[in-house]
């Protein structure tokens, strides 16, 4: 089904988009607008949405085998947990929880169906991402091992190295905060689960008595050595057409990194097993970085202005990215997701498709 160069969200007060994801074989949209899931048509029509999410909703991405929407969810009470709870009126739980949430796609059929009561939500704990939450970090003795402000990004592909036909695996990236007086905090940390988890460990969520059902630890945990970022991965999609990794942030503030918008990972690349910096002496596997707008260093990226509210590649060369749109006046948020292909001749890599 041929997806238009531009489609329209509509306006939301939930919370300004956070991620994508396009189902081409029905022709629906969806949008991750906080505490707000967003199922329209390819004219930007709605057809359904999930509400009743106490934390933030992130990156998001289709699981087709299992036709399923998966996606972080965070409940926490750092700034941005707080900020959720003032806007919202709503704090079920003092506990700082992280999950992968899958929604059921094809039984999102109405408006404001609900995340706990309507059957069509599961979640997956991360526990592992919780205790580097809560932790002290024992290379630069400050709160939050690796820097880590929970998980956001979220994405399906191949293993790093293995051929582009294997099996692929739910990769989940953390945010990192954007302390600037550490050291310790300039890798983007990805963790690789199979897929499989939603079947395995996947339970309704009661916000307000959240479980703990999931898995020990990840099968794998990946460094990608880029600077440090202002709370880390917003979106990371994999596209099968060019076998790299997009990954968007926030940009940092350190002055010694070039603080790019979005990086590349190389998906041909195995992970290295190296002295982490920074860190300690503490060995890691990382991950390669490309560098498609040819700027050499040791962190390589590009300016590209949109993809840390959302993108999607369709694995044939062309891709989609949220604009997100605020109106002050009405206090509400919209996406426009527009279409691009790759120029590598271009300093972003990406430049819009015209009519």
């Amino acid at each position: 089904m041929n997806i238009p160069n531009e489609i329209l969200s509509g306006y939301w007060k939930e919370g300004h988009v956070q991620g994508i994801a396009i189902d081409e074989a029905k022709g629906h949209v969806y949008f991750s607008f906080t505490t707000l899931l967003v199922k329209t048509d390819f004219a930007g029509n709605p057809i359904g949405s999930v509400k009743n999410l106490a934390g933030h909703l992130g990156c998001i991405v289709i699981d087709p085998e299992r036709r399923r929407i998966c996606g972080s969810l965070e409940l926490k009470h750092d700034a941005i947990g707080a900020g959720i709870i003032n806007r919202t009126g709503w704090n079920p739980c003092e506990e700082d929880n992280f999950y992968l949430v899958s929604f059921d796609i094809d039984k999102i059929d109405r408006m404001e169906m609900d995340a706990e009561a309507d059957g069509i939500m599961t979640a997956v704990w991360l526990g592992e991402v919780g205790a580097d939450y809560a932790a002290d970090d024992p290379a630069s003795g400050k709160k939050h091992r690796y820097g880590c402000s929970g998980i956001d990004g979220t994405a399906l592909g191949p293993v790093f190295g293995a051929a582009a036909d294997s099996p692929k695996k739910l990769m989940i990236t953390y945010g990192v905060y954007g302390d600037v007086e550490r050291e310790d905090n300039d890798y983007q940390v990805v963790l690789q689960y199979d897929p499989s988890v939603v079947d395995t460990y996947g339970k309704p969520l009661n916000q307000a008595q959240p479980h703990h059902s999931g898995p020990d630890a990840a099968e794998a945990r990946y460094f990608v050595y880029t600077g440090n970022t202002t709370y880390g991965v917003q979106n990371i999609e994999y596209d099968a057409a060019s076998r790299l990794w997009l990954t968007a942030v926030y940009v940092g503030k350190k002055e010694q990194f070039p603080n790019w918008r979005m990086f590349f990972i190389d998906g041909t690349a195995a992970p290295k097993a190296e002295m982490l910096r920074g860190r300690g002496g503490e060995q890691g596997l990382v991950l390669t970085l490309a560098d498609p707008a040819g700027v050499g260093g040791d962190t390589p990226g590009c300016g590209f202005a949109y993809g840390s509210t959302g993108m999607y590649a369709d694995g044939e060369g062309l891709y989609y990215f949220s604009n997100p749109i605020r109106n002050k006046e009405e206090k509400s948020f919209s996406s426009t997701v527009i279409k691009y292909k790759m120029d590598k001749s271009s300093p972003d890599v990406f430049v819009s498709v015209e009519e």
